[in-house]
């Protein structure tokens, strides 16, 4: 019984030893930024200042520009592939460098890269709440694209 409880307990603790060790390696890993050359950002014409009542400011305009998730899904392979990314499709969200949300061009590659998860997530709240300082008159659409654009390519 004392062999038994001995080698519980090495399992446990050999358990713990790995928990931390995938925690750490995970802290450690940087943050994927979009690349400047790649993904500059590349806006959509018919979307300027003069517009967003027509456009970014409709609820539900970004649907009726959106690309089909067959075209995203498979620029997001190529740009894994591009950017150096390996594991799975479903750990990145192909997101616009420039959101539709902010006038982003909704098919050009150069507008499009590929964001991990859960760092996605993250910035659609952020993306909602420039398209509401824009819609809200707080900032402008060159303002917003700007910090936008500034977020991604420098945090990700």
């Amino acid at each position: 019984m004392t062999t038994y409880r001995f080698l519980v307990a090495a399992a446990v603790a050999l358990a713990v030893v790995a928990f931390v060790l995938v925690l750490t390696q995970r802290a450690s890993v940087p943050a994927v930024v979009a690349d400047p050359v790649r993904t500059p950002g590349v806006l959509n014409p018919d979307v300027q200042q003069a517009t967003i009542g027509t456009t970014i400011c409709v609820h539900g305009w970004t649907r009726s520009v959106r690309p089909p998730t067959e075209y995203t899904n498979a620029l997001k392979l190529r740009q894994m592939r591009a950017y150096g990314e390996s594991g799975p499709a479903s750990a990145f969200q192909e997101d616009h460098l420039i959101s539709l949300e902010l006038g982003g061009h909704p098919t050009d590659p150069r507008n499009l890269w590929p964001e991990p998860y859960p760092r996605a997530a993250q910035v659609d709240a952020i993306e909602n709440e420039l398209n509401a300082q824009v819609c809200g008159g707080s900032l402008t659409l060159a303002q917003a694209q700007e910090r936008e654009s500034a977020i991604k390519h420098n945090q990700g």
